[in-house]
């Protein structure tokens, strides 16, 4: 194993490259929770839709019910 010297620069770019690590992991786990959202809100959106278009060509019972007013 090598031997490192304490150096206080060492040391502060080290904590600093630490630091720009966590951030880009933070920045990487943000963007999946987006993308893994966004695909989830495109699927939820097209079942909707599908469900939609089911209702339109269903009987309207409701209809049959309701007084009309003349």
């Amino acid at each position: 194993m090598l031997k490192r010297s304490f150096e206080p620069a060492s040391a502060s770019n080290a904590i600093e490259l630490q630091q720009v690590a966590y951030e880009f992991r933070q920045e990487v786990r943000h963007r999946e929770a987006f993308e893994a959202h966004c695909q989830w809100y495109y699927a939820a959106a097209q079942k909707h839709r599908n469900e939609l278009a089911a209702m339109e060509n269903d009987i309207p019972f409701f209809s049959w019910f309701q007084r009309r007013r003349s």
